[in-house]
């Protein structure tokens, strides 16, 4: 029934372009463009409507990139397929994004390596006798991602790898799993001095009198949404305590072992060969350590770090797509010595590795071609930042700024899916102009990228919540629609905090004021629900119907 509809929604959407390329040419004025308007916004939020509604991620995608290619071509249909074609090629063959892609495939393959030697089996049973509970077992994946703050990419694949056969072990949903892959990405890389995110925001502060650095570390106690995201799992883990679709997903894995709940199961049962026994704990551990310690280097080494470039500079001007394609060529050449030396894989065995690493891969691969060519329809051929500059270039927004900044950044986040882009742009037009509210700065830089870090974080087409998917081998729209409640439940209290912090701009006011609002929202919530499953009379089951609408 649900193939019946979704077929039926896509059918629909084909046939209105197809009734667009014939009928709207005739209509459409040559004064009207859609380029640098409001318009700009519309195909992400299109293709994120459909993927929501029909759960087909790829068609939703596509129509995505021809409904913004459309508008920019005013409906002809050579230029359409012009377009079309550059923006697919241009993003896929950009240096950046295929050194990603490069990246993705590497990371496969030594899973699969790891898989094959017994070395995740192995740290999996090391891990359940030291870790002797579901709590434990998520408490110690948000410590581990909180660890890993170099790059929110490397982080959401290796906590993933790590972490899963323990996960698994305990019945930890995938839905939950990769939500604390993602939410330990960003949230982490954004209030870490040492980090691709850091380097980002500091290139970004372009003014000669402000040391962006500088204020990088001095916004970092104003960054309410990342932090209280870290809060909010916390609590939520100590207290025991899920809502919404994630709930539903958590009680099917802890009462019928079911980890996936719904959607297609593309990562069940993948493995295809049977681990080696001679697997040992050291199999997994050395691998992934060669390969943080590696990519930290690579990322140093593209900063220029060689050529006389300070640690702080060489981070700040560091090329990540290149480090980390240095890094985990290094990990993966260590990997196979390591593990032919050890005499547990034969070469014949590695090399059968390799396709399966990169098979494994393929799902995330598809949906960032698509996402980044969605995005650069919106940013490069429909100009979305010429509306976003005209929306916040004039108003005198004054204490108010900090708050409407957020609520702005979460918004372009989500629908172009990029957290850099979007704190790029509004740092862009923030700094230059905070001459006017000096006491303001800090907040309202914070606001932009925490709003951008949110707005990335629940977005279905953003690089790091693809990849916090494919880092828990979670169906990814499953991620998506379990992940948003949580997100947005933080986003209502940060921008709570903003509208006090642009009258309080004080970090040792704001910072344990916001820690206590989270705490006290989520013990509400908590008490709100758990009302509403008391039964309204003795032998009613009233109260049931309510648990399942949670």
């Amino acid at each position: 029934m649900k193939t019946t509809k979704n077929f039926i929604v896509c059918m629909s959407t084909l046939a209105v372009v197809i009734f667009a390329f014939i009928f709207v040419p005739m209509v459409w004025p040559e004064s009207v463009s859609a380029v640098g308007t409001v318009f700009a916004l519309l195909p992400p939020v299109i293709a994120i409507v459909l993927a929501l509604i029909t759960k087909e991620v790829y068609s939703s995608l596509f129509i995505g990139v021809l409904s913004g290619v459309l508008m920019y071509s005013r409906f002809d249909f050579l230029t359409t397929v012009d377009v079309t074609v550059e923006a697919f090629v241009g993003n896929i063959g950009d240096s950046y994004n295929m050194g990603i892609l490069i990246f993705l495939v590497i990371l496969g393959i030594m899973v699969v390596l790891m898989n094959k030697a017994g070395g995740s089996k192995a740290y999996g049973e090391w891990a359940v006798k030291r870790i002797k509970s579901r709590k434990g077992a998520i408490l110690s994946t948000v410590g581990l991602g909180c660890l890993i703050f170099v790059d929110d990419y490397f982080n959401c694949l290796t906590v993933g790898n790590i972490m899963r056969p323990v996960t698994d072990k305990f019945k930890v949903s995938r839905s939950k799993l990769s939500y604390i892959i993602d939410a330990t990405a960003a949230p982490i890389c954004i209030i870490a001095p040492i980090s691709s995110w850091a380097a980002a925001v500091t290139g970004y502060i372009t003014n000669p009198d402000i040391n962006g650095f500088s204020v990088f570390l001095q916004s970092i106690p104003f960054n309410f949404y990342a932090i209280l995201t870290i809060v909010t799992m916390i609590v939520m883990t100590v207290i025991n305590f899920d809502f919404s679709s994630m709930k539903k997903h958590e009680k099917n894995a802890q009462e019928k072992g079911d980890l996936f709940s719904e959607g297609d199961r593309p990562y069940e049962d993948k493995n295809e060969t049977t681990p080696s026994t001679k697997g040992k704990v050291v199999d997994l551990i050395a691998p992934v350590a060669v390969l943080i310690v590696s990519c930290i280097l690579g990322m140093l080494y593209s900063g220029k770090i060689l050529e006389g470039a300070s640690f702080i500079d060489a981070f700040a001007n560091c090329d990540a797509s290149v480090g980390l394609v240095i890094g985990s060529l290094f990990g993966l050449i260590f990997t196979v010595i390591f593990y032919l030396a050890r005499g547990i894989l034969s070469f014949k065995e590695i090399t059968d590795c390799i396709p399966q690493g990169f098979k494994a891969m393929v799902p995330a691969i598809l949906i960032l071609c698509f996402a980044w060519t969605l995005c650069d329809i919106s940013r490069s051929y429909l100009e979305a930042s010429t509306f976003v500059e005209g929306f916040i270039g004039n108003p005198q927004l004054g204490y108010f700024l900090p708050a409407l900044l957020f609520v702005l950044a979460l918004g372009i986040a989500f629908a172009t899916g990029t957290s850099w882009g979007t704190f790029g742009l509004l740092l862009g037009i923030i700094v230059p102009t905070a001459g006017a509210l000096p006491q303001h700065l800090l907040v309202a830089v914070s606001a932009a990228m925490a709003g951008a870090v949110c707005g990335d974080h629940i977005s279905p087409i953003s690089d790091t919540t693809i990849m916090a998917s494919a880092g828990a081998q979670c169906n990814h729209l499953n991620h998506v629609k379990t992940q948003i409640p949580y997100a947005m439940l933080v986003a209502g209290v940060s921008f709570v905090c903003y509208i006090i912090a642009g009258f309080l701009p004080y970090w040792y006011v704001m910072f344990p004021l916001s820690i206590v609002l989270m705490i006290g929202t989520i013990f509400g919530l908590k008490f709100i629900l758990e009302k509403k499953k008391v039964p309204v009379a003795e032998g009613t089951v009233e109260s049931n119907q309510e648990i399942e609408k949670e």
